[in-house]
């Protein structure tokens, strides 16, 4: 049987899209830091090249790597910084806090769901006990539970650490030699097919920029929706909580658990009551389907021309996959292999077309 040149070309690259497949599952924890530093790479080499043309060649490459990179580390610990004041403030109220509030619910759906048969009774005593113990103002036993913690998993401290220094190491040699990876990488891919793969990673790009634009305003969206929510039903921690909730959105699931549970201590804390849970159940319940329905699939999807189902589909799947990395890859991976479906249909349908 004899295989036609486009056929080849298929099966090649789907050679090679299975063996990255492959090295992503079985060494995802290890290359979680390159790939993190590659994406960021990929996203503020822009800005680097603008700043380096903007010296006209008087600066030098790395002075303008420093100062992007800087400035970026500088924007996330801002972000990270936002939530710092939240657990520092609300932290010793919480202790106080959640036994009463136990003692409230149990008083009030008590004798409610008693009247269709149902005993539910909350154990009060068990519950300030798991407060005290968790949330002890005392400083000194939480940095000895810290140290008992990090005995029990050290390899996952230890990879948390490693990470922290890997990511903006690897991450400044990316930005600094980005140019020179890319002319290496070119360099393995053959003459013949030298045209096609610049056309291929030419649309690949644009499709990419369109996501990560993409992406971008649903975080503005969702931090202007959440701040704007929160403050209309008097939280006073409306601003840093909606803020770091939207922009945390761009790790899908964690990053909205992550804001929920502020936004339920603030809750809690503020009011002390079942207010402020009902609040932010019903704000985070609405932003999380306009977030899952309308803003990720239009917003994001649809500029890569990805099906809404397809965008909740590739999210579920990398996620299993490969975990944490897969989740962080889903959509700008599947905006790739998107590129490559399109052009291996239309080198399909072109070969049928001659054939008949």
């Amino acid at each position: 049987m004899q295989f036609t040149s486009t056929q080849k070309r298929t099966a090649a690259w789907c050679l090679i899209a299975a063996l990255v497949m492959l090295a992503l599952w079985l060494l995802g924890p290890v290359l979680t830091p390159f790939v993190v530093g590659a994406v960021l790479a990929y996203v503020l080499t822009p800005v680097v090249n603008w700043l380096d043309g903007l010296g006209r060649g008087r600066m030098p490459r790395v002075l303008a790597v420093l100062i992007v990179e800087t400035l970026f580390i500088l924007i996330l610990l801002s972000i990270l910084l936002l939530v710092v004041p939240i657990f520092a403030k609300e932290l010793p109220l919480l202790r106080e806090q959640l036994p009463l509030l136990a003692d409230r619910v149990n008083n009030a759906l008590g004798p409610w769901l008693a009247q269709f048969g149902i005993t539910v009774s909350l154990d009060v005593a068990s519950i300030k006990a798991f407060v005290v113990k968790y949330l002890s103002a005392n400083f000194e036993d939480a940095f000895g539970s810290v140290l008992s913690s990090l005995k029990l998993g050290g390899s996952v401290a230890l990879a948390i650490v490693g990470n922290a220094v890997l990511i903006p190491v690897a991450l400044f040699f990316l930005l600094k030699d980005w140019d020179r990876f890319v002319a290496l990488l070119l360099e393995l891919v053959p003459p013949k097919l030298r045209a096609a793969f610049d056309r291929f990673m030419d649309e690949a790009d644009t499709v990419l920029g369109q996501y990560l634009r993409g992406q971008l305003l649903v975080m503005g969206v969702l931090a202007v929706y959440f701040s704007v929510a929160l403050a209309l039903f008097g939280f006073d921690l409306a601003v840093p909580v909606g803020v770091f909730t939207g922009l945390a959105f761009f790790i899908p699931y964690l990053g909205f658990g992550l804001g929920l549970l502020l936004a339920f201590m603030a809750g809690v804390l503020q009011f002390g009551g079942l207010y402020g849970v009902l609040v932010v159940a019903g704000v985070y319940g609405a932003g999380q389907l306009v977030e899952s329905f309308y803003l990720t699939p239009r917003l994001v999807g649809e500029r890569i021309g990805l099906h809404p189902l397809a965008v909740i589909f590739a999210l579920l799947a990398f996620g299993q996959l490969f975990g944490f990395l897969g989740v962080l890859i889903a959509l700008p991976a599947s905006a790739v292999l998107l590129v490559a479906i399109r052009r291996m249909r239309a080198s399909y349908m072109l070969s049928k077309l001659y054939q008949g």
